[in-house]
């Protein structure tokens, strides 16, 4: 180790093209700044804090810096115009395309209304190319109640024929004598339809199931604030026919709707190539946006951003700025002014081949020492003469 010590330091070249970004010795309290050479791809200094005073001495020792590659941090931009403003600021690739994700997740989470697109119920189209059954002539609500009041019907008037009276008709079918002479009475079944079984048959509350069916379309489900609202309009019925008329809607079958996707989902939709997606998948993301012409906005400007920035064609960034402020989309707005704002260094990251991708490589190396070296300070721990466990720590 002490000829390790004795050797001279390596001397560095001064870098022309340097990364810049911070790593964190505290998360979310102290930070330093690390540099990288990016055409050697080895670390060149560390910083202790990420200032932009501090980014710009160091820059302003070395002239000869022509591109400083960072990200869109306002200190780092500072700092490189003012340390160094003959060099070139390249704003990193991928952090324009994760603002971009951002800015699309929140649009999309805007308009997560828009998610819910009806699909049509196979069965119900079954049902509709099938030739309509007859409707049946008989009167009765329940077959089961018809069924049994014909046979009585039958059976009662077969005794009569027979001679025998109508008292001893009720003993024999066990029924009551009102029973036996409405059914003597009737001289069909149909006679006997009466109350509850009777179809179509009028209600206090025809009057006023139009008014209740618009405001149940626009939302109102509620059966007492209903009720309350037609009794001014001059409606004389109960509360529970009310309830009885808006429970048939409730229970009634309704447009089948597909489970709506995730806006994270659909946000992934528009930020993939369309190739990659599978038809199901393309389906359902062309049926999201037939229904939500800014969702439509949306994926034609991410995907014309994608393509400027994987063809390296930042000339085409002041057109699609203009072309997304023209849409109402204020996600997208609130990014088209971040960028205006470092309009240079976005142009030029969507049109030089430099990146911080090396950067990014030395701060996750920093993390994963860091990791490597969480409890390896105290000399105790590998010390076979440690101090028992239960001593207290200040005799220790």
């Amino acid at each position: 180790m002490r000829l390790l010590d004795a050797l001279p330091e390596p001397e560095v070249p001064a870098p022309r093209v340097v990364g810049v970004d911070e790593y964190a010795t505290h998360k979310g309290r102290v930070y330093g700044t690390v540099l990288v050479d990016v055409e050697t791809r080895r670390p060149v200094d560390l910083l202790p804090d990420r200032e932009a005073s501090s980014l710009a001495a160091w820059l302003a020792k070395r002239p000869g810096i022509e591109i400083v590659c960072r990200d869109r941090a306002p200190f780092f931009a500072e700092g490189a115009t003012a340390g160094a403003p003959q060099a070139t600021q390249v704003a990193d690739r991928w952090h324009l395309w994760h603002n971009l994700v951002e800015a699309a997740e929140r649009a999309v989470a805007r308009h997560r209304q828009c998610l819910r697109v009806p699909v049509p119920d196979r069965e119900a189209k079954a049902d509709e190319q099938a030739p309509p059954e007859e409707k049946s002539d008989s009167p009765w609500r329940s077959e089961r109640f018809a069924n049994r009041v014909r046979a009585r019907h039958a059976t009662v008037h077969a005794l009569l024929e027979s001679g025998h009276s109508r008292r001893s008709i009720g003993r024999q079918l066990n029924m009551t004598h009102r029973t036996v002479k409405s059914l003597a009475d009737a001289a069909k079944p149909e006679d006997r339809f009466r109350g509850q079984w009777q179809h179509n048959r009028t209600s206090v509350l025809d009057e006023y199931k139009p008014y209740l069916d618009e405001r149940w379309d626009e939302g109102c489900t509620n059966a007492w604030k209903l009720w309350e609202e037609i009794v001014p309009l001059g409606y004389q019925g109960s509360y529970g026919r009310v309830s009885a008329y808006l429970r048939e809607k409730r229970t009634s079958p309704r447009p089948v709707t597909a489970q709506p996707p995730a806006p994270r989902v659909v946000t992934r939709w528009i930020l993939s190539r369309p190739e990659t997606l599978t038809e199901i998948e393309q389906i359902r993301l062309k049926a999201v946006l037939a229904n939500c012409p800014e969702l439509d906005a949306l994926t034609g400007h991410v995907r014309s951003f994608a393509h400027m920035l994987t063809e390296r064609q930042g000339e085409r960034l002041p057109q699609w700025l203009d072309a997304a402020r023209q849409d109402d989309l204020p996600s997208l707005h609130t990014l088209a002014a971040g960028i205006d704002r470092d309009r240079d260094a976005v142009i030029a990251g969507l049109t030089l081949p430099w990146n911080s991708g090396v950067v990014e490589g030395h701060v996750n190396r920093i993390k994963m020492l860091k990791r490597q070296m969480f409890g390896r300070a105290c000399f105790c721990y590998a010390s076979a003469y440690c101090w028992p466990p239960d001593q207290p720590s200040g005799s220790r």
